[in-house]
């Protein structure tokens, strides 16, 4: 592609560029950290000298795999930052994992600079766990929103695209980031510049923070039945407290027959199978995600007892919640 410079009416002065550091960590997700990056370098070249400069770093300071397995060359180990300099964690699949005790000692010493330091991704797991996001407003990816919610309850956690919270920033990770930087370019410069890198990307829908991150229930489900999708969105709510069929029939004013066939029609399953599956689908991720007993995401998904819960989640995964965890452990210390 040819980009074409645009003229774009900013300061050009001899300011000090702006520097990002790129934390990558182990199986980061390359299109989050990509988008921020290319971002930053379509602006400087849409304004013709370098506002923005940037480094990559990590631990041990020589390569790290993103979750598709392409090996990344850093700049450095997790040195000491300038206290002008703005951080971006980058994570990706097994953020657990690959937030180490070393890492989140050396965020915290960073943080005490006063820094802006952004989650990219899954990486906000990584700034709730080191203590920076206490009392603020943060999102992360959707996948991971339950297992974060249930370990970290002074955070107040929101569905947008991307949060900005004093010197804290989070992304809900894919082209969140665009969005985010997009955002970082406009305040730093104007929104003439921010536009023209949307426009260098093909980017034709900014997204601000009050865009939430998932589809609409309608969209999600190829289905356009307002009431389906509102009983819907009831069964996702409360999914520790599950609502019987014959009270989410009545709140949408209907039978519960006439619940029984809606779903029937477009989804091919009883309201009852739905609701299972939200449940059983939120259980995997907790124990996937947390550290949390199978007895705690047991009751956190609604079911009075460990036995129906790991007979349920066997009839539908072919495997125990025990077993589950077990296997996922397994993988990673591979």
């Amino acid at each position: 592609m040819q980009e074409q410079r645009k003229v774009v009416d900013v300061d050009r002065s001899s300011a000090k560029p702006r520097r990002f550091v790129f934390v990558l960590l182990h199986n980061f997700t390359m299109l989050s950290f990509a988008s921020a990056l290319e971002s930053l370098r379509i602006a400087n070249r849409m304004i013709g000298r370098e506002v923005y400069t940037w480094s990559l770093i990590g631990e041990g300071g020589d390569t790290v795999s993103c979750s598709a397995g392409t090996q990344f060359k850093l700049d450095a180990d997790l040195i000491e930052l300038n206290r002008d300099d703005t951080v971006m964690l980058c994570g990706g699949i097994d953020v657990q994992e690959a937030t180490t005790k070393r890492l989140l000692g050396w965020v915290r010493r960073e943080a005490r600079k006063g820094l802006m330091i952004g989650g990219l991704c899954t990486a906000g797991f990584t700034l709730a766990k080191a203590g920076l996001l206490d009392g603020k407003k943060a999102t992360i990816h959707w996948e991971n929103a339950d297992s974060f919610a249930e370990e970290f309850d002074e955070v107040v956690l929101t569905k947008s695209v991307f949060v900005i919270d004093g010197n804290r920033m989070t992304t809900a990770g894919g082209t969140s980031s665009i969005d985010l930087m997009l955002k970082i370019i406009a305040d730093d410069h104007d929104e003439d510049l921010a536009n023209a890198v949307a426009d260098q990307l093909i980017y034709s829908s900014i997204r601000t923070d009050q865009d939430t991150q998932r589809l609409s229930v309608p969209t999600r489900i190829g289905v356009r039945h307002p009431k389906l999708s509102l009983v819907i969105q009831m069964m996702e709510s409360n999914i520790e407290d599950p609502i019987s069929p014959s009270i989410l029939a009545r709140d949408v004013g209907m039978s519960t027959r006439q619940l029984e066939r809606l779903f029937r029609r477009y989804l091919n399953r009883s309201p009852k199978r739905y609701y299972m599956e939200l449940r059983l689908q939120k259980a995997r991720n907790l124990l996937m995600q947390t550290d949390m007993s199978v007895i705690n995401v047991a009751l956190a998904c609604g079911f009075a007892s460990p036995s129906h819960f790991s007979k349920c989640y066997r009839a539908h995964y072919d495997t125990t919640p025990y077993r589950e965890r077990g296997s996922h452990a397994a993988r990673l210390s591979i």
